[in-house]
């Protein structure tokens, strides 16, 4: 009789100890040595996982692969491991993929790269059926990949829309201004860990496995997995409202602080356990597997050449983005940036140094930065530059972190955003406008709000797509220029007249060419 409920049944599969002992060996090699080919993107995904408390979960998903993969055992037993060779195209696309991210310093981008390599190794080295069969497990293994942050504006606009919504329904009158609101009792804010991202990705995570451990349909699997992305998102807004009702009828002495959080995490915990009840009572039981052969898997299948000339071709298509980074590397530009505006600009424009309002982006870490204001006639804008070079993870110009106002900031809140073409020369490119408003807590100014026009100068192209501007550094590196970058923000008064967006568009037409031109003198300095 053959059990099929551990690895002991590979002794009752004729010849598998034999067949597998050495494409198994040779597959551990190769995933061992792409793990230390990538060892600081390796290193970077676990930190993550420490220090953000949104992909914490992820610390289990290797220990559940490998016992995905234990209790897929009897099946691959069968098998007779077979290079195949086809998987070194999708691993090739996954080390390009990994280089541009890492180019660009995009960490969910190079760590998913990562992560397909380690995948796509399986099959190139054991073959197509193998892969076939842990399908799951593998793809499981996305799971570790710390990505889905950039949902996070989305996802705070839903929960401050619900928000609002249902307390308006029930009666309770709401000022709202961006991801601010006023009832009452108090003011409330949508920050980031009211957007219900980690309430999501962890519903997602054990979801799946749920959906893979209890049916056998792949029509059940995939409704219960649409399930578990509906049902947190929902179930986030119905917390978010619960919270602000509970501290608007408490006087606030509920459901604020340190309970704010326990509160959303309890209320998450019987609203997925009553998930998982209600899904269980659909669960398929699992087919047994069909009787073994005597010819199942024949000695015939031991590691020869062919596994071997395999593994050298996947950890050569696995170490070609390294050598080209570092080529790259060489070419990088290593002089001194030196960022000066004028005392004057075209048209009149001329620096004014008193002091009226402070307005400083937030954008960390530049290379070298300006911030300075100038007059003509009734206009004012404030002018800031932030130049980027030689970027990496801890230095570069699209970042979640680089934003105007931060979310927690003391003196501006971002209460509406939009697009403005703007006439630049002879082409009109569409710029990021921002409304601000100066918050109670700021310090006393004459200033009530400010309209923001930001755009990205990636080695002289203006975007101000953040995903556009990635791309563009990329594509510039690759061609050897380097990947000088800059944002140039502008911003101006809102008066009650709403003269802001006049002075801003005047200004930009006037001396956008001479912005330019600091910023090419800038980058000169090589």
């Amino acid at each position: 009789m053959t059990s099929h409920k551990a690895p002991s049944s590979l002794r009752a599969v004729p010849g598998a100890h034999t067949a597998w002992r050495s494409p198994l060996l040779v597959l551990g090699l190769v995933l061992t040595t792409i793990l230390l080919l990538y060892w600081d993107t390796a290193v970077a995904m676990v930190t993550i996982w420490y220090r953000s408390g949104t992909f914490t979960h992820a610390f289990v998903v290797p220990p559940i692969v490998l016992w995905l993969v234990w209790r897929k055992w009897p099946e691959v037993a069968r098998l007779s491991p077979r290079p195949a060779l086809v998987m070194l195209l999708p691993m090739a696309a996954a080390a390009l993929f990994w280089l541009l991210g890492d180019l660009t310093a995009v960490n969910s981008v190079t760590q998913l790269a990562f992560v397909a390599l380690l995948v796509l190794a399986v099959p190139a080295v054991l073959g197509l059926q193998v892969g076939y069969t842990l399908l799951f497990p593998l793809c499981f293994m996305f799971f570790s990949v710390p990505m889905g942050e950039f949902l996070l504006p989305t996802f705070m606009e839903w929960t401050a829309d619900f928000t609002v919504m249902a307390l308006r329904f029930t009666g309770v009158p709401v000022l709202r201004e961006g991801l601010q609101f006023v009832i009452p009792s108090g003011n409330w804010s949508v920050v980031e860990a009211c957007s219900g991202i980690r309430y999501l990705i962890a519903s997602v995570t054990v979801g799946a496995l749920f959906a893979h451990l209890n049916y056998q349909s792949t029509t059940r699997r995939i409704a219960f997995v649409l399930v578990s992305i509906i049902v947190p998102v929902l179930a986030n807004w119905l917390r978010a409202y619960m919270i602000v009702m509970l501290g608007h009828l408490s006087g606030n002495t509920l459901a604020v602080g340190v309970d704010h959080l326990l509160y959303g995490w309890v209320f998450f915990g019987v609203v997925i356990m009553l998930m998982f009840v209600v899904g269980a009572r659909w669960a398929e039981p699992e087919p047994p597997l069909p009787a073994v052969g005597a010819h199942a898997v024949t000695t015939g299948a031991v590691v020869h050449g062919g596994v071997l000339a395999a593994a050298a071709l996947v950890l050569a298509v696995a170490a070609w983005p390294l050598i080209a980074r570092s080529w790259i590397d060489t070419r990088a530009p290593s002089g001194t940036v030196r960022l000066v505006l004028p005392p004057a600009l075209s048209q009149g424009w001329v620096q004014d140094t008193a002091p009226q309002y402070a307005f400083n982006p937030n954008f960390e870490n530049p290379t070298a930065a300006v911030n300075a204001r100038y007059g003509k006639a009734h206009h004012s804008v404030g002018l800031y530059l932030g130049f980027y070079r030689n970027q990496d993870y801890n230095r570069k110009l699209v970042s979640s972190n680089n934003v105007l106002v931060q979310s927690n900031d003391r003196s501006w809140s971002a209460v509406r955003g939009g697009a403005r073409d703007v006439a630049l020369g002879p082409h009109t490119v569409p710029l990021r406008s921002t409304e601000l408003r100066r918050l109670p807590t700021a310090v006393a100014g004459t200033v009530d709000g400010l309209v923001v026009w930001q755009v990205y100068w990636i080695n002289g192209t203006l975007t101000a797509n953040e995903y556009l501007a990635k791309v563009y550094s990329a594509l510039y590196q690759l061609l050897g220029r380097g990947d000088d970058s800059a944002v140039i923000v502008v911003y101006a008064e809102k008066p009650p007249s709403g003269i802001a967006d006049a002075s801003l568009t005047v200004f930009m037409a006037e001396n956008y060419a001479m912005i330019d031109v600091v910023l090419r003198q800038a980058m000169a300095s090589r």
